[in-house]
């Protein structure tokens, strides 16, 4: 009988200020039906946040938690080569400009 080996699991733990995010998909179409060509790029991008930092867990200054949607500044994102459609980056912190929120109606 063959010995089978463990699955090893590969993941990625962004180290200090740092969030991994997966990107959105890219727009092709604006809001007022206009085609974008593949070359087009938008210096913003959106993503969720699929794992933060030690360090920005522990910062109470710093409002981002895993799950977060976020606009983020793409030009100092590092790709991250660990799926084969390669939407996963390393963003540092301050190169996020925004979390989208969602607030819950209140109950009257």
């Amino acid at each position: 009988m063959a010995k089978t080996r463990p699955k090893v699991f590969e993941y990625v733990e962004p180290i200090g200020a740092r969030v991994l995010v997966r990107k959105d998909e890219p727009k092709r179409k604006t809001k007022g039906g206009i085609e974008l060509p593949d070359s087009a790029e938008i210096p913003t991008i959106t993503g969720r946040i699929v794992t933060i930092s030690a360090q920005v867990e522990n910062d109470e200054d710093v409002p981002l938690r895993q799950y977060d949607k976020i606009l983020f500044h793409p030009k100092d994102a590092i790709p991250v080569d660990l799926e084969h459609d390669n939407q996963l980056f390393v963003v540092p912190v301050e190169d996020v400009v925004a979390v989208f929120r969602r607030e819950e109606p209140a109950d009257d």
